[in-house]
């Protein structure tokens, strides 16, 4: 954050939206409640995996969609100046990056903004870049299109991941990579990249010709006094290689809705990745996550900072109940996300026991680490965007199923 993000948040009000509320989602179709069953899991497993938040949206997002649908009518419906603007302002303000009007393109999500930027920047074959752990639809989307997935892994030094830039543009060069997927913040270690570390990818991206994708869906969740950089923003010359992908969906639980905003400076790369769009029969976006965005950027802003005040509360509480009742387990300090990244390679767990001790005696349903990459593995994922009774609840069941498992040892 900068200072004046850092003054806002910590003057903001507190207690006017309740976040301590459990609201049951159970019956909705949701995925991360209704369907344990399709993914093999315990149907009583209580579930902290999929990266949506357990809390209604902003109200000011509902009052917008109850107008929307009191109309009666949804028709095809696009892109307006007002919309933009409402993006374009959220962006400048609260992370200095200016946009235009022509850079914008709306897509259904970011995994399928992802998939068509591979699809569009490279050819079958040809080599993509990652860094593993990292989100896993990025992988997928490098395998599904056939092309050659390079991965650059992150370093774990000192309780902190870091970039290994040697082995980055060794890797680049060694394997003519084409295009880079870049995860910021990081999904699922937690890092913010400062501006040094995000310079220094960029430079060896702009030297050795890649592209890069630039997944920003996390931006708005950083911890107090740190600071998320819009790659971009950095330089032109960045911006001229860079499609930047951000959404609402994440801070204001909008994914359902389907509503994402691309951003390509570069017309030819604009022209490219809207083309591969078209092959596909992509047109009109969804006209209520059209609604929401606008809502939420408008006049969602108190209620994001109030929600960011409860999750640093969720973080400081698992912080210490893993420290006074799980010390096998340590957290990864995140500084960014609501996605905690808990190591518990102290317990030596095969990938048995591992499913044996978190799905079958914590009752938990957890994102496991191996999904992200091999350097995941005696790792979990946890969402702790939900009430703290529910975390608490999550907590208590693990350190049960902790203390049962060593004493069978």
């Amino acid at each position: 954050m900068t200072d004046s993000e850092n003054r806002e948040f910590l003057n903001a009000p507190e207690g006017r939206f309740d976040f301590d509320r459990i609201t049951e989602r159970r019956g909705t179709s949701c995925m991360k409640y209704d369907f344990a069953a399709e993914c093999g899991k315990p149907a009583d497993a209580l579930p902290l995996w999929v990266a949506d938040m357990d809390f209604p949206t902003a109200p000011c997002v509902q009052e917008a969609l109850q107008k929307a649908a009191a109309h009666g009518i949804f028709g095809y419906t696009g892109i307006k100046e007002d919309y933009f603007q409402a993006v374009s302002d959220w962006y400048q303000k609260y992370f200095g990056w200016e946009t235009k009007r022509s850079w914008l393109v709306s897509t259904p999500g970011i995994v399928y903004a992802v998939n068509t930027a591979v699809r569009a920047f490279t050819k079958k074959g040809e080599s993509v870049l990652i860094q593993q752990p990292v989100y896993y639809p990025f992988g997928r989307a490098v395998r599904n299109n056939h092309r050659n997935l390079v991965n650059n892994p992150l370093v774990l030094k000192d309780g902190r991941y870091e970039m290994d830039l040697a082995d980055f543009e060794k890797k680049i060069v060694e394997n003519d990579v084409r295009l880079f997927i870049l995860c910021s913040p990081h999904n699922p270690v937690g890092r913010v990249w400062t501006a040094e570390e995000l310079t220094a990818v960029a430079d060896i991206c702009l030297e050795h010709g890649v592209l890069i994708v630039s997944d920003e869906i996390h931006s708005d969740f950083t911890r107090e006094g740190i600071s998320h950089h819009v790659l971009a923003s950095l330089s032109p010359r960045y911006a001229e290689i860079t499609v930047t992908c951000t959404a609402p969906s994440k801070t204001f639980n909008l994914a359902g809705l389907q509503a994402s905003n691309v951003f390509i400076s570069n017309p030819e790369l604009r022209e490219k990745f809207t083309e591969e769009m078209e092959a596909q029969g992509v047109g009109e976006s969804n006209v209520m996550g059209l609604v929401a965005c606008q809502a939420a950027y408008r006049g969602g802003r108190e209620w994001l900072l109030e929600l960011k005040k409860y999750l640093a509360g969720n973080l400081d509480f698992v912080r210490d109940y893993l420290e006074k009742n799980i010390p096998e387990v340590s957290l990864v300090e995140p500084e960014g996300t609501y996605l905690l990244w808990l190591d518990f390679r102290k317990l030596g767990l095969t990938l048995g026991q591992r499913d044996e001790l978190i799905e079958k005696k914590a009752k938990l349903w957890l994102d496991g680490g191996s999904m992200f990459g091999e350097e995941g593995v005696g790792f979990e994922r946890v969402n702790m965007a939900c009430p703290r009774a529910t975390l608490r609840q999550a907590m208590e069941q693990l350190a049960a199923a902790v203390r049962e498992f060593k004493a069978g040892r």
